[in-house]
């Protein structure tokens, strides 16, 4: 069933972010009190399931609000579009995206940069072409002709990069593919890729590794076939109209969330639920605007293309 979303969903959610005019909403934002909390607002990385996305957050907010008295309600967006929608007309403060979505959500004036997790000194992660082992795959190249799993029309690591990372490769999703499966998460697409039903899929190394881990995924039937340039990890960003004093108290903790009290190392979780040595609010914005040069090519033209391929069966 997951394999068969609707295209006018997908279209909706193109409609609500690339396609739509940009639009900034005029009311307050929340303040973080018992009365008006900050609402966060989660993309869907792991299927947007509560138990999911959300716990991997949920304790790092927790300390954050231990340690600040800064209230939070957290919720995970149905699709990555919503989360955009949200932050853009006035329905949350803090928002969790995806390079992509980020850089939708900054240009329509909606969002800032707050934090980035960091691991081994890094705040980087990389997108993957996936391909069965017993598909015949060995390259870009040969995707050609083949079927083809990806997630969220507005994903980063599960459809502008490995789109991009196609292109590059010479290869044109709607015109070379066989068939294309828009699977709406990572977790789908590899879990389509494990139960034989594509052939190559493209995700996140961190969402691999995860599956890999949860053993949803043998990794001894699927092989890589590509692997993307370092991206910055997705961004938890807070809107522009956030209080500056609210803001600071924010960055930091989260500059120094590792050492706050009511929360462990262990707990202290980024993309995909893998851990990491904590998280910093010395974050350019610069850097996430070079990140969008890795998918330019992937035009709305292009996505419009690949949707209309992959609704058709």
């Amino acid at each position: 069933m997951y394999l068969k979303q609707t295209l006018s969903r997908t279209l909706l959610a193109i409609s609500a972010t690339v396609l739509a005019v940009p639009m900034v909403a005029t009311a307050a934002q929340n303040d973080g009190t018992a009365n008006k909390p900050l609402r966060v607002i989660l993309v869907p990385a792991d299927g947007g399931t509560e138990d999911g996305t959300k716990k991997d957050f949920q304790p790092i907010f927790s300390a954050i609000e231990q340690a600040t008295g800064l209230k939070f309600d957290i919720k995970v967006g149905q699709s990555y579009g919503s989360v955009v929608e949200a932050m853009c007309n006035g329905a949350a403060d803090i928002a969790w995206y995806g390079p992509v979505t980020y850089l939708q959500a900054k240009s329509k004036g909606c969002s800032e940069l707050l934090a980035l997790a960091v691991s081994k000194g890094q705040s980087v992660y990389y997108s993957g072409l996936f391909a069965r082992v017993d598909s015949g795959i060995n390259s870009v190249a040969d995707l050609k002709g083949k079927r083809v799993a990806l997630g969220d029309v507005n994903s980063t690591s599960s459809f502008a990069v490995p789109v991009a990372m196609m292109m590059a490769g010479g290869v044109q999703p709607a015109r070379d593919l066989g068939n294309i499966n828009m699977a709406g998460s990572h977790a789908n697409v590899l879990k389509a890729l494990a139960e034989g039903l594509v052939d190559a899929g493209g995700a996140s190394f961190d969402s691999f590794e995860k599956a890999v881990n949860g053993k949803a995924i043998d990794p001894s039937k699927v092989k890589v076939i590509a692997k993307s340039a370092p991206i910055p990890y997705p961004p938890l960003a807070v809107h522009p109209k956030v209080d500056g004093a609210v803001k600071a108290k924010l960055r930091d903790a989260f500059n120094n969330v590792e050492k706050l009290p009511g929360i462990t190392k262990d707990q202290i979780r980024g993309y995909g639920g893998g851990k990491v040595d904590g998280y910093t609010a010395n974050v350019s914005e610069q850097d996430m605007a070079n990140a969008g040069k890795l998918f330019e090519m992937v035009t709305d033209q292009v996505k419009q293309d690949i949707m209309k391929k992959a609704s058709t069966r």
